[in-house]
């Protein structure tokens, strides 16, 4: 199914003070989420593809601090910032399975994402907008059709010289400003909740040391979606390739039938990629690709990382096979040359694990319709930390966050869309301590119910 051409609203709600929420929860949710999402995105937490350390950056605790102290003010007493910079938290239930609520805390390299200045344009007009810090910088609802569908929105933007950092702080922020209104309404009854911050998702590392069980959810649900109403329950599977190639470097003036130029072999098998096919600027839907995404190093020595995607295991390693093929082309052409390959899986496809218990899928579908939603679905061409955890035994799709155009400087967000985030997570929460939903999944017993 695809996107709907507008923000859909569906079923009856009581009169709204503002009818651009959904719901009276998500009105409610509003301002909070608001005022958190905006002080979050200020604090640096990009993470580094090079690092060695875990957390990559250092600077992601920062924000995993914020977080704790939040979550304690809030009034939870289990809060910990594990020695791996994870943050888990638990909101007692009454009733039902225990429910993980997931967000990566940090944020892409893509762009910088030093000194966030994010500004906030109420009751967005539809027309063209300057980001204040670079005049180049334009969103153009004649290029974003979404964008378009917004006017009415109170639409928050970078200042147009960093990322905004809504992949994935527009979710972390939602989670918390749903826990905080559970927390501040006991009599809701709802199921028991563990709150999960993790770190470096956008290196592919984002849950290396997560540990399920300690974590303590029978399955959970990531944050980290972007067109509102839209559940996610199918991702590319992934690999990440690198070609390394050791040349012979001496003095460019003696070098006469001796040079072995590492950069240019490099360069021929960025060359030699197929030109129309199999390339993330000429695919869509549910074709793959392949993508370099570095090239660097000297004449003696030089490496090109490339990203495999597919939602097909088998078409993921014929792509894969044609980097090894590649390679091996550009070694035959140059004996002289030692060209080696790695091949490192970073996830596969959630689906084929989510269909063993199609009901943890559902739940976040009813969730959204009684937020007032049509919600949809459609597979991403990318992954989430529900991917990994999928695999390894606890079912994570993944839900809408109202954040578009990530890892740009024209990243943008909608509170109107991040409140009915928040307002689907309570009320997913709230349907499953009903002991109809509850006793449709398969995924339970992993914890007792938390009682209040």
């Amino acid at each position: 199914m695809r996107s709907p051409p507008h923000l859909s609203f569906t079923g009856d709600s009581p009169l709204l003070a503002d009818p651009r929420y959904p719901t009276p929860i998500a009105e409610a949710l509003a301002n909070d989420v608001l005022d958190r999402f905006l002080r979050y995105v200020q604090v640096d937490t990009q993470s580094d593809d090079d690092s060695e350390t875990y957390p990559s950056t250092a600077k992601q605790l920062d924000l995993g601090k914020m977080l704790a102290d939040e979550l304690r003010e809030i009034g939870l007493e289990d809060v910990e910032l594990t020695e791996h910079g994870y943050v888990f938290a638990t909101v007692p239930g009454t009733a039902g399975p225990t429910v993980g609520l997931i967000a990566h805390m940090d944020t892409s390299s893509d762009e910088s994402g030093t000194n966030v200045k994010p500004q906030v344009i109420r009751n967005y007009d539809g027309t063209d907008i300057v980001l204040p810090g670079d005049p180049r910088k334009v969103l153009r609802p004649s290029e974003n059709p979404i964008l378009a569908e917004r006017a009415g929105h109170d639409i928050v933007t970078t200042d147009g010289t960093t990322l905004l950092g809504a992949d994935d702080k527009a979710g972390v922020a939602e989670i918390m400003g749903a826990v905080a209104y559970l927390a501040a309404h006991p009599e809701i009854e709802h199921a028991p909740i563990r709150v999960g911050f993790t770190v470096d998702e956008e290196v592919g590392r984002g849950v290396d040391h997560f540990d399920i069980e300690r974590f303590g959810a029978d399955f959970a649900y990531t944050l980290d979606g972007s067109e509102i109403g839209r559940i996610d329950d199918e991702t590319f599977s992934a690999s990440e390739v690198r070609i390394r190639i050791e040349g012979h470097s001496v003095h460019p003036g003696t070098s006469k039938g001796k040079m072995v130029n590492a950069i240019k072999l490099a360069s021929r098998i960025v060359e030699w990629l197929p030109q129309n096919d199999r390339s993330p600027e000429t695919t869509e839907g549910r074709e793959g690709f392949v993508h370099p995404t570095r090239i660097a190093g000297s004449t003696a020595e030089a490496e090109v990382r490339f990203i495999a995607r597919d939602f097909d295991a088998q078409k993921l390693e014929e792509h894969e096979q044609l980097l090894r093929s590649l390679a091996d082309d550009i070694a035959a052409e140059e004996p002289r040359a030692h060209v080696t390959v790695t091949v490192e899986k970073s996830y596969r496809n959630m689906k084929e694990f989510l269909d063993a218990d199609p009901a943890v899928t559902e739940a976040a579908f009813e969730a959204s319709r009684r937020t007032g939603m049509d919600p949809w679905r459609e597979p991403i061409r990318g992954g989430t930390d529900g991917s990994m955890l999928s695999a390894r035994g606890l079912l994570t799709p993944n839900i809408f966050t109202g954040g578009h155009q990530f890892h740009s400087v024209l990243e943008w967000a909608s509170v109107q869309e991040m409140a009915a985030s928040a307002a689907t997570i309570v009320e997913l929460v709230k349907l499953w301590a009903e002991p109809e939903w509850f006793s449709r999944s398969k995924t339970h017993g992993r914890t007792a119910a938390s009682p209040r």
